[in-house]
């Protein structure tokens, strides 16, 4: 498979974080932002469609995570719970990729339980002093802006921190071995001062906050992996054609094109949910349980059809330059960021009224 060979995309970091910055400047950080902040004004299916194309032409789950951390992250939180003088300090930059953001939730204890997380916050009459490590967090060390959550007398708050602000320093501490070209570290803040007006939303309501970017990574980061699993389909079908095995081409065995059949169906059922999560925020409805549902179905697809393309492939879908085995890694990944398969079950559970479910505490 020649053309597999050719077309491993990771790339580090620091390509990755310049990479965004191009991508603002071709403007596909502007799509469902309107014209007011300098976004083209249009709907989340033109924000869909794009980031499919990207995901196809980038083949990279590490660059497509990166984007969406900064767009759900700190992008959108802004846009829509931001105050006036928040948007225009904070958005033209994020819009333009000039600035890339991200958001601080996951601390070594308090993953998909935020009320299990002790980084605090306290008013000192003037501004805020914030103290606490985040772990595992997408876009550092490279973040220009954070939106950083932490617990404010006796809830949780959202707080816009930019990386010189005193008392805040970055780690490329606990990389892990998935999702590599998306820079992900440690944010440790000690006695880290902020002003008042860096407060986002109203004081207390952090869970709500994390509950919406949440929604909006679930529902569409899996729009730049379908890209991905479009050419990885493609990869499979032309390996399948071009090789022989006995008296034919490979795709004629039945256990090959059942697997490339599973791949295909798993694809058009995540753009089926895509384009349902899309249609739903279009229209201004809840994406709870949509997105939640989005995010099971397309992280578990996306790992099996990573499986299936390797097994089809054998060893050379085990070559480095090929790039298909470590998809396996950042899909085993895909079942973990922005909430675990379980977690989303869990949710789907308790928004469908059946036993305890999950429950966000304060």
């Amino acid at each position: 498979m020649t053309h597999s060979r050719r077309f491993k995309m990771t790339a580090s970091p620091a390509k990755s974080m310049a990479r965004l910055r191009l991508w603002g400047e071709e403007g596909l950080f502007r799509h469902a932002v309107p014209k007011q902040w300098n976004g083209h004004g249009d709907r989340f299916a033109d924000l869909l469609a794009a980031h499919q194309q990207v995901g196809y032409a980038c083949r990279d789950p590490g660059l497509i995570l990166a984007v969406n951390a900064h767009l759900w992250g700190a992008l959108f939180p802004l846009l829509r719970f931001g105050t006036e003088a928040q948007k225009r300090t904070w958005l033209p930059d994020l819009v333009a990729g000039t600035q890339i953001g991200g958001h601080a939730i996951t601390e070594a204890e308090a993953g998909s339980d935020p009320a299990a997380m002790t980084t605090r916050a306290v008013s000192d009459g003037e501004g805020y002093r914030i103290d606490g490590e985040k772990r595992y967090i997408t876009n550092v060390p490279g973040a220009d802006i954070l939106i950083v959550y932490a617990r404010l007398d006796a809830g949780l708050s959202a707080f816009v921190v930019q990386r010189n602000d005193p008392g805040v320093a970055y780690a490329a501490a606990h990389s892990v071995d998935a999702c590599r070209s998306a820079g992900m570290g440690e944010v440790i803040l000690n006695r880290c001062r902020i002003p008042a007006d860096r407060l986002l939303g109203k004081p207390g309501t952090g869970l709500r906050l994390i509950q919406s970017a949440l929604e909006g990574e679930r529902a569409f980061i899996f729009a730049g992996i379908a890209g991905a699993m479009a050419w990885q389909l493609e990869q499979v079908i032309a390996f399948s054609r071009e090789h022989r095995s006995g008296d034919g081409h490979l795709g004629r065995h039945q256990a090959i094109s059942h697997r490339i059949a599973d791949m295909a169906t798993r694809l058009d059922t995540v753009r089926l949910w895509l384009k349902e999560c899309a249609r739903l925020a279009d229209e201004g409805k809840r994406i709870t349980l949509t997105s939640a549902q989005i995010k099971l179905v397309a992280s578990e697809a996306f790992l099996a059809s990573s499986l299936d393309a390797v097994h089809i492939l054998g060893a050379r879908g085990l070559e480095e330059a090929t790039g298909l085995s470590e998809w396996i890694n950042d899909a085993a990944a895909g079942r973990l960021f922005s909430g675990s398969s379980e977690i989303q079950k869990n949710l789907i559970a308790a928004l469908l009224g059946t036993g305890e479910g999950f429950r966000w505490k304060a």
